[in-house]
This record gives C-alpha cells, sequence and structure tokens, in this order.
C-alpha cells in the first residue's frame, strides 16, 4: 500500500532531523499500536537505527540493539548488559558522525527497567550540545508515554524538542483508497471504516488480500490462520497481565451494548471501577462519554471502545471463540453478515461525527440522551460563536428517520439553548459524500 496522508507528519520529522547537525534533537511519536507509527518513524531516514522494546532480560535487549548497530556498520567495542552505557556508546558515536535512532515502544522500559529514563536524562542533558543525535521515540500506551515525557516529576519531562500524536486515517483518505482500487461505494466506505476505523495495519492487509466489500473483508477475517482472529489478544493480553479475562469480559459486554458501569456490574456482579480507570487512563483503549451537556460531576456517563476493530473483535470473534475452535467459519462469516447491517449504525453517526470534527464545524460535537438512556440523539453538533445548535437524527435507511420524533426527544435539551437557532437534521448513508 502506498503511503496515505502524513505529509505534515513527515515533513516535521524529516526538519526535526536536519536540525540534529546543529545539536541532537528528540522527538516523540504517540498512537495507538497498528497505526502506523513504525512506518512513518522510518520514513524520515533511509540509514535510520531501529530498537525496538520487547519485554525481556535487558542484557538480551542490548544484544538485539548491538546486533543492528553492527549491521549499519557500526563497530562495538567492550561489551554492553546496560542500555545506559549503550546509549552513552551512541551519543559518542553522534559526536563525530550524525546519527537517526528510533526506539520503538518506548514505554515497555517501565518493564526493562524504570531506572533507564533517569539514565537517559542525565546522558541527554550532558551531551546534547556536543552530539548530533536525532533520537524519535515512539509509544504506543499514550498515557505512560505522557507521564514519561509531560509529568513534571518525571527524569525526561520537557526534553523532547518535537511531539506527534499520529492518529487513525481520516475518511476522506479511506475513501481515497477506495478509489485507487476503483472499489468506492458509500456502503464500501462505511464498512471499512467501521472494521478498520483507519488504523493503518488494518487496511494494509486489505489492500494486500484486494477485499474492499463487506463479504471480502469478512472472508480475509474469519479464515484458517487469519492474522485477525487472534489480534485481539496479541495486542491486549500481555499489557493486561493476569487479570486478562475481567478485562476482556468488560470490553465484551461494552462491544455488545453494554456500555455503562451499572450495566456492566450486574453483569458481573464485581465492582469494575479501578478496570475502567485503567482500561481508560492506563490502556487508554475505552474512553468515557458524557451527554454534551452534562455537568463535570455528573454521573450519568457511558464508555465506548476507541479501536473500531478491537471492538468489532470482540462484537464477533471472541464472542463465538467456540465457533471458531471447531472451525465453523462458514457459520460464524453467516453470523458477522446477518448481523453487521445493525451494528454499523452506531459507526455511521461516528463517521459524520468524524467528519464535522475534521471540517471545524461546530465549538462542541457529541451525543445526548437522559438517565435510563431515554430521549437518546445520535448528534448534537453546537457553534457557540455563531449560537447555532444542529440536532441529528442518523440512520442508516433514510426511510427510518423521523423528523417529528426527533423533535419530541429533543425537548429538555433546547431548554439550555433559549438564545440559539435550532435546526433539525437527517442524515444515512445516501448523505455520505
Amino acid at each position: 500500500m502506498k503511503f496515505y496522508n502524513r505529509e505534515d507528519e513527515l515533513n516535521v520529522l524529516k526538519r526535526a532531523d536536519t536540525l540534529k547537525e546543529k545539536h541532537s534533537i528528540m522527538s516523540i511519536l504517540i498512537g495507538r499500536r497498528r497505526v502506523g507509527k513504525t512506518t512513518l518513524a522510518l520514513k524520515v531516514n533511509k540509514d535510520a537505527l531501529y530498537f525496538f522494546t520487547s519485554k525481556k532480560n535487558e542484557k538480551l535487549l542490548c544484544e538485539e540493539f548491538i546486533s543492528e548497530l553492527e549491521s549499519n556498520g557500526i563497530k562495538i567495542f567492550g561489551e554492553f548488559n546496560r542500555f545506559e552505557d549503550l546509549f552513552a556508546y551512541i551519543l559518542e558515536i553522534s559526536k563525530t558522525k550524525s546519527l537517526t535512532l528510533i526506539i520503538d515502544e518506548f514505554q515497555d522500559f517501565y518493564k526493562v527497567n524504570p531506572a533507564v529514563f533517569s539514565s537517559m536524562q542525565k546522558l541527554w542533558d550532558l551531551n546534547k550540545k556536543d552530539s548530533k543525535l536525532h533520537l524519535i521515540i515512539c509509544g504506543s500506551v499514550y498515557s505512560l508515554m505522557k507521564k514519561i515525557f509531560e509529568d513534571s516529576k518525571e527524569p525526561l519531562f520537557g526534553r523532547a524538542d518535537f511531539k506527534i500524536v499520529l492518529q487513525p486515517l481520516k475518511v476522506d483518505v479511506l475513501k481515497e483508497i477506495l478509489e485507487d482500487y476503483s472499489s468506492y461505494s458509500k456502503e464500501n466506505l462505511l464498512d471499512i471504516y467501521t472494521i478498520t476505523g483507519g488504523v493503518a495495519k488494518y487496511l494494509e492487509l486489505f489492500v494486500l488480500y484486494e477485499a474492499f466489500t463487506l463479504e471480502d473483508m469478512i472472508k480475509e477475517i474469519v479464515s484458517p490462520n487469519s492474522l485477525f482472529l487472534d489480534e485481539g489478544k496479541n495486542r491486549l493480553i500481555e499489557e493486561f497481565g493476569k487479570e486478562y479475562t475481567t478485562y476482556f469480559s468488560i470490553l465484551s459486554l461494552m462491544a455488545s451494548s453494554k456500555t455503562s458501569r451499572s450495566e456492566i456490574e450486574s453483569v458481573l456482579q464485581k465492582n469494575i471501577s479501578g478496570y475502567l480507570e485503567r482500561l481508560d487512563k492506563d490502556y487508554g483503549v475505552i474512553k468515557p462519554i458524557k451527554p454534551i451537556n452534562a455537568k463535570p460531576n455528573s454521573k450519568t456517563q457511558k464508555y465506548e471502545i476507541v479501536d473500531n476493530f478491537i471492538n468489532f473483535w470482540f462484537r464477533f470473534i471472541y464472542k463465538y471463540q467456540s465457533i471458531i475452535e471447531a472451525g465453523n467459519f462458514t457459520t460464524l462469516r453467516e453470523i458477522i453478515l446477518r448481523d453487521f447491517s445493525t451494528y454499523k449504525g452506531k459507526y455511521l453517526e461516528k463517521l459524520f461525527r468524524e467528519v464535522f470534527i475534521e471540517l471545524g464545524a461546530y465549538t462542541n460535537i457529541g451525543n445526548y440522551w437522559e438517565r435510563g438512556n431515554r430521549n437518546e440523539i445520535d448528534i448534537v453538533g453546537i457553534n457557540d460563536m455563531e449560537k447555532k445548535l444542529d440536532i441529528y437524527e442518523v440512520k442508516i435507511n433514510p426511510k427510518k428517520l423521523n423528523r417529528n420524533e426527533l423533535v419530541l426527544k429533543s425537548a429538555n435539551l433546547i431548554k439550555s439553548y433559549a438564545n440559539y437557532k435550532i435546526e433539525y437534521k437527517l442524515l444515512s448513508l445516501d448523505d455520505v459524500n
């Protein structure tokens, strides 16, 4: 797959790379797994060194890094059992030869040796002015990366010169991909968005397989030896540790539309507040959602899984694991195709919200509902500058849209916007551009 729509981010990193000729530069690149951080970082400089921080013994990790250095023509003198010593060696080399070094999954040094952050800070401060190293640090756990670089109590606070938070590819890029492969339709756009959410790795696989219709994508996902079948486990089990079964149960319930804490606790029969907080703050897998006009201390709150594919995986793969273990792939494909038209309705809402955010149409945008999930409204867009309130109902099938019902559901909402111009709008798949 060709390189899509990362020109701005690439230009920032390439500019940083040229600046290393004056003194060492540190760039941080944050984004969820599979979003394309590594691909982007490797495009900055064809001669870049690449270290992947696997969760293993520090000595073994150093051996891997040394192998990478030697394969790039850098001679190693002496033995390095600690990353601190190896990093000092690299900085010393960069005083006579400019280098670009990518360290991937940097936050995992917490599990290898958390003292690395302090030792790197000391070495960086002592050598930055006299060395010519562009250090590109990649991380997939936003909260940990934010803590490492933005918490004033942490040693690497304030050391980064450039910061990029890499997002999934936008809806217009998904459209471009489909058009490039002569497969664009509004239906295909919604389906590929619903499954991938714009995450580069999944799109790359579908491009490789030339799978752009729902039927073709499901065929590739649900097949023997499919890379997709174990994706949820591969991405999350190691992060969650021994309590992964509780986390998986929570996420499975969320994917099946039990999105409030009370609904989930009623099924699991246990307090899950700590799990929810860690899923949000530590792992970045879910995010809390409040009604658009809710007060900050309001207890009216739902949760949603951030990543579209992870939601899909829990809804259709994890839920039907027994069918997969029995090798009954045909049955599972039929179940997914049967239920998908209902499932993707909320993703049409999400798609429109993303488009509105990209256009900058509103100062605030979100959902609305009242206690007991009453009077749910799909999208509410507020423009405080223009004193404008747009209230949307979204359905895949335009025949199911009902303006009168939307007006009735909005009765309490509009009381808070007495001086605003209010418009009721109906959106369907036909309105996707």
